[in-house]
Protein backbone atom coordinates (compact mmCIF):
# COMPACT_ATOMS: atom_id res chain seq x y z
CA UNK A 1 0.00 0.00 0.00
CA UNK A 2 2.56 2.42 0.75
CA UNK A 3 4.56 1.66 -2.18
CA UNK A 4 1.40 2.71 -4.18
CA UNK A 5 1.52 6.46 -2.08
CA UNK A 6 4.76 6.77 -2.73
CA UNK A 7 4.21 6.26 -6.63
CA UNK A 8 1.26 8.66 -7.01
CA UNK A 9 3.59 11.12 -4.95
CA UNK A 10 6.01 10.64 -7.32
CA UNK A 11 4.33 11.05 -10.38
CA UNK A 12 2.46 14.28 -8.80
CA UNK A 13 5.93 15.87 -8.17
CA UNK A 14 6.09 15.29 -4.41
CA UNK A 15 9.05 14.01 -3.01
CA UNK A 16 9.27 12.68 0.51
CA UNK A 17 12.64 12.41 1.52
CA UNK A 18 13.60 15.93 1.46
CA UNK A 19 17.57 16.13 2.55
CA UNK A 20 17.87 19.97 2.79
CA UNK A 21 17.92 19.88 6.27
CA UNK A 22 21.13 17.64 6.57
CA UNK A 23 23.02 20.30 5.70
CA UNK A 24 22.45 22.33 8.76
CA UNK A 25 22.32 19.87 11.32
CA UNK A 26 25.80 18.81 10.11
CA UNK A 27 26.94 22.55 10.53
CA UNK A 28 25.18 22.47 14.18
CA UNK A 29 26.81 19.26 15.05
CA UNK A 30 29.92 20.56 14.08
CA UNK A 31 29.47 24.03 16.27
CA UNK A 32 28.46 21.71 19.13
CA UNK A 33 31.94 20.03 19.10
CA UNK A 34 34.24 22.66 18.57
CA UNK A 35 32.29 24.43 21.81
CA UNK A 36 32.37 21.44 23.56
CA UNK A 37 36.44 20.86 23.27
CA UNK A 38 36.78 24.81 23.39
CA UNK A 39 34.98 24.59 27.17
CA UNK A 40 37.26 21.46 27.89
CA UNK A 41 40.73 23.68 26.76
CA UNK A 42 40.40 26.24 28.94
CA UNK A 43 38.89 24.36 31.96
CA UNK A 44 42.18 22.64 31.45
CA UNK A 45 44.55 25.57 30.93
CA UNK A 46 42.67 28.02 32.91
CA UNK A 47 44.33 27.51 36.17
CA UNK A 48 48.02 27.33 35.19
CA UNK A 49 47.30 30.82 32.84
CA UNK A 50 45.44 32.45 35.86
CA UNK A 51 48.31 31.30 38.07
CA UNK A 52 50.57 33.08 35.39
CA UNK A 53 48.64 36.23 35.70
CA UNK A 54 48.99 36.27 39.33
CA UNK A 55 52.64 35.98 39.00
CA UNK A 56 53.31 38.54 36.76
CA UNK A 57 50.83 40.87 38.90
CA UNK A 58 52.25 39.73 42.15
CA UNK A 59 56.01 40.88 40.12
CA UNK A 60 54.73 44.03 38.90
CA UNK A 61 53.57 45.32 42.39
CA UNK A 62 55.95 44.70 44.40
CA UNK A 63 58.61 47.07 44.61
Amino acid sequence: MLLYVEYFLAKAGIVLSDEEGQGLIEYVLIAALISIAAIAAIRIVGPAVSDQFDTVGTALTTP
